[in-house]
């Protein structure tokens, strides 16, 4: 059988557990990701690692001091196998020299309670994420544009709005975030080089050709797009667990992904360029 707690303590104080999920609403993450490394247990926690950049250090410190890591946060885009091909793409160098990223992220509908800052801390986020992973480089300083809000956002919600990151290698990102498209989930890549481009996210619907006609299914949400990509995270931490090692996206990595957020909403509320302003990386993390 499985045992049911209400605290976050009770639970890691259960006998036989041996790994922790946090997938609780992100407020709730400090104290159960504390809690867990305090008990030396390996964990996988969803973004955001925490609400903000104060409480992400918080959790990296604690890490830091075990001298080891234990967390693995849930940006499962760097186990999509399309984002996969494009950073082994990159990381060649066959390209030279990444110039650009275009992305674009489109959902169907947003959350009742879904503010305009929640576009750049939780949709954007995994953007922010994958920029840096695939560039291998920070992101030093963010805009954010304002278009008319759609007719079809709630009222007072500004969707969509275009994300510009600057990064510490030169490189230039935009992000198109529109959460209430109406028609589908879209999340599209596309990285432009010195010597060409590659471009990922257009292939994973049916295409139907008739005469004079071709049309294309819209998925309606993540599932058909990153269901493999989940199945993937939570295999690998599964097995670097039982390694006794963790993998993928660090703590770090969700303390940087907060940082940048932050700048963004700054950046949105101000309209103005706002610089990231990141804490020096303990050495744990490389």
């Amino acid at each position: 059988g499985v045992s049911v707690h209400r605290e976050a303590q009770d639970a890691l104080r259960a006998p036989g557990v041996e790994a922790v999920l946090v997938a609780s609403p992100e407020a709730a993450h400090e104290e159960a990701l504390l809690a867990a490394c305090a008990r030396g247990l390996p964990i996988l926690c969803e973004k955001p690692l925490t609400p903000d950049s104060a409480s992400a250090l918080r959790v990296v410190g604690a890490e830091a001091r075990l001298g080891r890591r234990l967390i693995q946060v849930g940006f499962m885009r760097r186990y999509d196998a399309e984002y996969a091909a494009l950073k082994a793409l990159l990381d060649s160098g066959d390209l030279g020299r990444p110039l650009l990223l275009h992305c674009r992220h489109r959902n169907v509908s947003s959350p009742a309670h879904f503010t305009s800052s929640m576009l750049i801390s939780s949709s954007v986020s995994h953007e922010i994420d994958a920029t840096r992973w695939l560039l291998g480089q920070e992101i030093t300083a963010v805009t954010v544009m304002r278009p008319a809000p759609s007719a079809g956002a709630p009222e007072g919600l500004l969707d969509p709005q275009l994300v510009l990151f600057e990064t510490s290698g030169g490189a230039v990102v935009d992000v198109e975030i529109f959460v209430n498209s109406g028609f589908g989930y879209e999340v599209r890549c596309e990285a432009v080089c010195e010597r060409g481009s590659a471009q990922i996210g257009d292939a994973h619907t049916m295409v139907v050709r008739t005469p004079g006609r071709a049309y294309e299914d819209v998925a309606q949400d993540y599932l058909l797009r990153f269901a493999d990509a989940y199945d993937r995270e939570v295999r690998a931490w599964v097995a670097a667990a039982r390694r006794g090692r963790a993998t993928g996206p660090s703590a770090w990595d969700g303390y940087a992904a907060a940082a940048v957020a932050e700048a963004g909403v700054a950046a949105l509320r101000t309209g103005a360029r706002v610089c990231v302003e990141m804490a020096e990386r303990p050495a744990l993390y490389g």
